[in-house]
């Protein structure tokens, strides 16, 4: 899995977990901030998060412009620094006024600024790497560990948040709103470590940087110089699946506010027994550990590698049947925990998904990525099937509240609903959101691959702005149709690129 990658790989990937997991831990309560803090409605404070979502994915598109002409290195140290301010100044409890919501806004602009001139350049400068044909055939597989990577950011997130807005308020005495700021303060020291691993490994990937750097030794590669109908049919290739992918943000992108809206109102809390395990993100990377060792077992050549990968399966496998049981008493579970599920299943799944593939591809039946792409959004059609079967027989949420607010039992559903959903989705995430980045690298024009990649962002961000549907639909209506709009919108996206599929995969030959 691991092996015949350029070490540049693992030290762009590293660099972007650290930006990343300061970015989820924000995320993971900045919906919830902004009803707590503020006193928006659900509608409002969706409107917000989406908007923010939209300007984090939509920006890629100019940092990638000024990319393709200054260079992607340069832009990724300027949008480091641009990030770290926004952050900086969201890290300050300012109260919930005017200014505070001024203050807000102008952070969250210059986040997204950031972003946009850090997420795209790094991914295409990854792609670079594979433009070498020594490491061709190994580009999908590569982007499937920097995604990977990306996760291991997002996997630690979500408990972060909560453990330090809980230390602000119990040990430091701040209030439950000025708490949540002590959550975004760890962005800014994410970003200063993702800037010290970027240079101190910076000689590894100098030459994929562009601008006035040039690509030297073996690994230098001309660029393929491609007719003008190549070109326009290669760019055609690309907008339909940008137009696919946006619904499929639309509606993964859920977790962070229509899903943590569910976690918050009608999922049942605390937990206890086994299931309650799943609550401590401990117990996840113990899991985690025990899937990479088991997969070394089988791919190690040597016996004493496969001697140490079997004893840590099975040490691990051991102390959590322990654990398992000896399970007492119960968890408080808090709603943005379930949000730590995604990136454990992306992170775990990953070298399950890569074996298929790889096994796939040494028969010569690997699926293109465009059909992965189409197959995704039938999974994730799938992962709102089960939230609308798990929802049959509630309250709608404006029902759910007025039965809280009156002291009567609303009836709640258990957290396996939500568990198993986002365990479908990550099956959908793998098909899609990798292989796409790996499928633009591939396929963008030369001298356009800047803004290609951030073409795939801006359909991002088209999708992300589009999530607030699901902030607006939360309310009157009930929770099976909420989620079946979301269903309909996968399906008919998975059709669209079934029909469009020969096209698409000529434009990769």
């Amino acid at each position: 899995m691991f092996k015949g990658h350029p070490k540049a790989l693992y030290a762009l990937a590293l660099a972007n977990t650290g930006e990343r997991f300061g970015y989820y831990t924000m995320l993971a309560v900045f919906a919830l901030f902004l009803r707590a803090n503020f006193g928006l409605d659900a509608g409002t404070a969706g409107f917000i998060y989406s908007t923010f979502l939209g300007l984090v994915y939509f920006m890629p598109l100019f940092g990638g412009i000024l990319a393709d002409k200054f260079g992607y290195g340069k832009m990724v140290t300027i949008g480091i620094t641009v990030m770290f301010a926004g952050y900086l100044l969201l890290s300050f409890p300012l109260g919930g006024d005017t200014l505070a919501m001024i203050a807000m806004l102008a952070a969250l602009l210059f986040i997204s600024c950031g972003t946009g001139l850090f997420k795209g350049n790094l991914q295409v400068m990854v792609g670079n790497l594979y433009d070498d044909p020594k490491y061709a055939d190994k580009r999908d597989s590569a982007f499937s560990i920097f995604y990977m990577a990306i996760n291991i950011g997002a996997l630690f997130a979500p408990t972060a948040a909560v453990k330090i807005k809980e230390w602000a308020e119990l040990s430091l005495g701040f209030s439950s709103n000025d708490a949540y700021h002590f959550s975004f303060a760890v962005a800014c020291a994410s970003l200063i470590l993702s800037i010290a691993i970027y240079y101190i490994f910076r000689p590894s990937f100098r030459h994929v940087e562009g601008g006035n750097t040039k690509v030297a030794g073996a690994a230098a590669t001309e660029e393929k110089e491609l007719t003008p109908e190549e070109t326009k049919q290669r760019v055609i290739a690309l907008c339909l699946v940008f137009a696919v992918v946006i619904f499929f943000w639309m509606a993964f992108h859920q977790n962070g506010l229509a899903l943590t809206y569910f976690a918050d109102e009608f999922t049942a809390k605390p937990s206890e027994g086994i299931q309650s395990m799943a609550f401590n993100v401990w117990n996840l990377i113990l899991i985690i550990v025990a899937v990479y060792a088991g997969f070394s077992f089988f791919q190690s050549k040597d016996g004493k590698s496969k001697g140490i990968s079997a004893v840590i399966f099975l040490a691990i496998a051991a102390y959590l049947v322990y654990k398992a049981m000896n399970v007492t008493g119960t968890v408080a579970v808090s709603a943005p925990i379930f949000q730590q599920f995604n990136p454990f299943y992306v992170v775990a799944l990953t070298p399950v998904s890569l074996a298929i593939f790889g096994a796939l591809a040494k028969r010569g039946k690997e699926p293109s990525a465009p059909r992965k792409i189409a197959y995704g959004m039938l999974v994730a059609a799938l992962g709102f099937v089960v939230m609308a079967v798990g929802s049959m027989g509630l309250l709608t949420p404006n029902e759910q509240a007025a039965a809280v607010e009156a002291g009567a039992d609303a009836p709640l559903v258990s957290a396996n609903w939500l568990i198993s959903t986002y365990l479908v989705l990550t099956f959908a995430e793998l098909l899609l959101s990798p292989m796409g980045i790996s499928f633009v690298s591939k396929v963008a024009p030369p001298k356009l691959k800047g803004m290609m990649m951030g073409g795939w962002f801006v359909a991002t961000a088209i999708g992300n702005m589009l999530v607030s549907v699901g902030g607006f639909l939360w309310g009157g209506l009930p929770l099976w149709l909420v989620w079946s709009v979301f269903v309909v919108l996968c399906l008919l996206s998975a059709l669209f690129m079934f029909v469009m599929m020969k096209r698409l995969e000529n434009a990769t030959k």
